[in-house]
């Protein structure tokens, strides 16, 4: 199997040779065509020229024919036959005032009548500004011109320049082709190595970007790929290893409680229920949000779309958790200032999201702090803001805040939460085709932000 750089060289070779050829074939066609028309018309006006002088010599046309070779300077190859100037090539016809012909190089053309319609094309012959004849000429191909001759040396100097040229194009070609083909194939062979690489489970390999064209922006695409590859695997991992741990905690329980009533070392007591009750809803919670974020990736989550009044959405999340807000000493308020425009949503899906954000607002609002729900209309779209006056996020855990089991607070992790809440809060957003943001400062809250397209 022939190499990607082998085939371009060839290519890059034919085209350098066809061109090269085609343009020494053309250039030695016009140049032989040009300089053949340079001659004739050089020689043609001398034969204008002394035939005019003949006329005005002799006063007539009376006697040309028999001293035209040898007095008016005719080069005798136009009557030789020579095959250098044949007549076959240049015809003549010379014509009186009465359209008479007096002389032709043709036999048996001396004293027609040429009818009028054929002297369009003839060279008129003046004296003193009367018109004494005319001399018709008859175009034909140029001729080949004798081996040695002038005419012939100029030729052959200029075809053998244009063979030289074209032959050195070809190679010039051949030599830009091979580099050429080397610097395209030599980007293609790195990314076919660092595919292989990746192939091999080593993701994260760059290859060098070395131009701005496609192949350059190709180059970019796949170092961008391998690292967002690299990314996702190593979240993948971690992930699988996040689930694992969640998953391990309430059945870690279940199955130590179970086994001690098993062996009856453990009474059954309403207390021990409650555990294994509780345990088992933690388990069956996480499993649910699992199958929500698979849903969401594999773009299958099913939405039960209706139009809604953001203030009633609001309002009917603020009243589910009314009660937990008065435990904790923490105000809970909706704010709306105007009548907003409906929005298309999953009302259940939504109350599930404002159920995760204000969750994560109560965790971290002291007592006698605020939790607001707000919603106003913007551009086309509604917005609906969660905000608390809690102590905030941290920079550095502001980036991370909706990925996957990410924990900023180490604390989370021994009180059994997931840390799923704010990816499947996203997802479900973006399932609705909305955005969600948050701002943050430590020691002056957060303020989540959902943006929705109003109906």
């Amino acid at each position: 199997m022939r190499s990607l750089a082998f085939k371009l060289t060839l290519a890059f070779l034919l085209v350098g040779l066809t061109g090269s050829v085609l343009v020494a074939v053309i250039v030695r066609q016009r140049t032989q065509a040009a300089f053949s028309q340079f001659i004739l018309t050089r020689e043609q006006q001398l034969l204008v020229e002394n035939l005019t002088s003949y006329y005005q010599a002799n006063g007539s046309w009376q006697g040309v024919a028999g001293n035209l070779p040898a007095f008016l300077g005719i080069p005798p190859r136009y009557f030789s036959g020579h095959r250098e100037f044949s007549p076959q090539w240049m015809r003549f016809s010379l014509v009186g005032a009465d359209r008479r012909v007096v002389f032709s190089i043709q036999p048996g053309q001396a004293g027609q009548l040429i009818p009028e319609r054929e002297m369009d094309q003839a060279v008129p012959l003046t004296v003193d500004n009367e018109t004494v004849g005319w001399l018709i000429l008859a175009r034909n191909p140029p001729p080949d011109w004798v081996p040695g001759s002038p005419e012939g040396l100029f030729l052959r100097n200029v075809n053998t320049a244009s063979m030289l040229s074209a032959l050195v194009a070809t190679l010039l070609a051949l030599t830009l082709g091979g580099l050429l083909a080397f610097t395209l194939t030599r980007s293609l062979r790195e990314l076919t190595e660092a595919t292989v690489e990746i192939a091999r489970g080593k993701f994260g390999k760059q290859v060098k970007v070395r131009s701005q064209d496609e192949l350059g922006e190709l180059a970019a695409s796949f170092n961008q790929m391998s690292l967002d590859l690299a990314k996702a695997t190593h979240a993948r991992r971690q992930m699988t290893a996040d689930i694992a741990h969640d998953l391990r905690s309430p059945l870690s329980v279940i199955a130590g409680y179970a086994e001690a009533l098993s062996d009856g070392k453990l009474a059954g007591t309403p207390e021990v229920y409650g555990i294994l009750n509780q345990e088992t809803k933690h388990l069956s919670r996480l499993i649910e949000e699992l199958r929500t974020l698979s849903l969401a990736d594999a773009g299958e989550l099913s939405l039960y779309l209706q139009p809604t009044q953001p203030q009633v959405l609001l309002e009917r999340v603020a009243g589910r958790h009314a009660v937990v807000a008065q435990q904790k000493g923490i105000s809970l308020r909706v704010e709306t200032r105007e009548e907003l425009p409906q929005v298309q949503i999953d009302v259940e899906r939504m109350a599930q999201v404002f159920d995760n954000l204000i969750t994560n607002a109560f965790r971290y609002t002291p007592e006698g702090g605020q939790v607001a729900l707000a919603a106003r209309a913007s551009n086309g779209t509604v917005e609906f803001q969660v905000s608390d006056t809690g102590r905030g996020i941290s920079p550095e855990d502001l980036p991370h805040i909706f990925d996957r089991f990410y924990r900023g607070d180490p604390s989370r992790r021994q009180s059994g939460e997931s840390g799923l809440g704010l990816a499947i809060a996203k997802s479900i957003v973006e399932a609705h085709g909305g955005k969600i943001g948050v701002e943050s400062s430590p020691g002056k809250g957060a303020t989540f932000t959902i943006t929705l397209a109003a109906n």
